[in-house]
């Protein structure tokens, strides 16, 4: 099974860009689907961006144009480059990874957007 960690986070001023990371270990991370969630402080949390196995991508209305989602299953990593951030992008953002009927969390790493 793989375990996630996540990285990346921090302050940024609106309008910056930052890239998260999610290093996989443990198992062959080519195998599961992957995605990004985010938790605002008094919301639910919320799908940002996924990726298949294949590489097909998907986003959030409110993020398409702005975010990408890659991965390089080379080094077992996924990637979220976030770019144009916005005050209501402040969140703390979790990477996950699917296969079968194994969901995988990451502990989430804090994104603050200052306006």
């Amino acid at each position: 099974q793989v375990q996630l960690v996540e990285s990346g986070g921090g302050l940024v001023q609106a309008g910056g860009s930052l890239r998260l990371s999610c290093a996989a270990s443990g198992s062959t991370f080519s195998s599961y689907a992957g995605a990004w969630y985010r938790r605002a402080p008094g919301k639910q949390r919320e799908l940002v961006a996924s990726i298949g196995t294949g590489g097909n991508s998907d986003y959030v209305d409110s993020v398409k144009g702005r975010f990408a989602i890659t991965r390089d299953n080379a080094k077992n990593t996924l990637y979220l480059q976030m770019n144009n951030l916005k005050p209501e992008d402040t969140a703390v953002y979790f990477c996950n990874a699917r296969r079968a009927l194994l969901n995988i969390w990451g502990q989430g790493t804090q994104v603050t957007v200052s306006s």
